[in-house]
């Protein structure tokens, strides 16, 4: 494995320390500790992130599903373009680790192929990345370059997909968390089916909320539960509905905000969310949060009349909400809360 930092090729660990980042620097040395595990944290999307204990083990393991479905080997080029400090920049390294992939390492930013010129055969983004180097002409020529691309952390609007989709590169969305230690499955952006696909010999069901079930035989731990509503198509593919915890209870009536949210995107060009907030009759009802300035009082009216003609009746916003920015978490995935 060759590692290229800061255009410096680093052949053995000791010259890999000595150029590395900081933040590589830091994993490597841990990941080279006598100790089974590293640590790492949930993203926060959902609370406070918590420290995690990712077993070695794991980590290989999970890194194999990856390499076998790629078809990474010795003599790929992958590009780092994350840090290390989370699961998606972590991963990266491990999976130059096992393969003798040849591992091009930039600083985190939000036009990732500013210095390459070299075409890269595999790379992780967050959908911040996509979008910016979708935007501009020569990050755009670089990016469609890359041979595979998986992109994980938050979603990708349906636009930046579509925008991707017209790219000669195999892009996927990664469904996975960092108690995962990275993703479990793969949708390929452009796929009309929107389903995603598990990798290796890992399963799926569903418990009694629809929530899904992750099966991991490969993992200490054998078996995941999350909070994700699902269409189980079979044991191995799921179409994502949205968070069992976003679910606004109106009425009787469950309305999941991002299938709300995916209806009206077209109609927007700055951020939105669709949430939940109280309402005296419903109990809960839906209520609109968009990034910026307030919209001239016409323009509102104009939208919500747009929106109404996108969506069920029960799903229509009885609330518009403005906020200057929205929260995010480290990947760029927007924290749902109302001041």
């Amino acid at each position: 494995m060759e590692i290229t930092l800061n255009h410096r090729i680093c052949r053995t660990r000791d010259e890999v320390l000595a150029a590395a980042t900081p933040q590589v620097a830091d994993f490597l040395d841990e990941w080279f500790s006598p100790t089974d595990f590293v640590w790492g944290h949930t993203s926060g999307s959902t609370g406070t992130p918590k420290p995690l204990k990712l077993l070695k083990r794991d980590m290989e393991e999970s890194a194999r599903l990856t390499l076998d479905f790629f078809g990474i080997t010795l003599g790929t080029t992958m590009l780092l373009c994350l840090s290390p400090d989370y699961i998606a920049g972590k991963m990266m390294i491990v999976r130059a680790l096992l393969s003798g992939a040849d591992l091009l390492v930039v600083s985190p930013s939000s036009l990732p192929f500013s210095t390459i010129d070299e075409p890269v055969d595999f790379a992780a983004l967050v959908p911040a990345q996509v979008v910016e180097s979708l935007r501009d002409d020569t990050q755009r020529e670089r990016l469609s370059r890359t041979g595979s691309l998986i992109i994980g952390g938050a979603p990708l609007s349906p636009a930046a997909e579509a925008r991707l989709s017209e790219l000669p590169v195999h892009a996927y969305a990664t469904y996975g968390m960092t108690e995962t230690v990275s993703h479990v499955a793969l949708r390929c952006i452009g796929d009309s089916s929107m389903s995603y696909r598990a990798l290796g010999n890992i399963t799926f069901t569903v418990d009694e909320r629809d929530c899904l079930v992750i099966h991991t035989p490969h993992f200490a731990v054998k078996q995941f539960v999350t909070n994700d509503v699902v269409s189980l198509a079979d044991e191995r593919t799921f179409r994502w509905i949205g968070r069992y915890d976003h679910v606004i209870n109106s009425g009787g009536v469950k309305i999941f905000p991002e299938r709300v949210e995916q209806k009206i995107a077209a109609l927007f060009t700055r951020r939105f969310f669709i949430i939940a907030c109280a309402d005296e009759k419903w109990g809960e009802c839906v209520a609109l949060a968009i990034e910026g300035d307030p919209l001239p009082w016409a323009d509102e009216v104009a939208l919500l009349a747009r929106i109404r003609a996108a969506v069920d009746r029960y799903e229509v916003p009885r609330r518009v909400v403005y906020l200057p920015v929205f929260a995010e978490t480290s990947s760029g995935k927007v924290i749902r809360h109302l001041p």
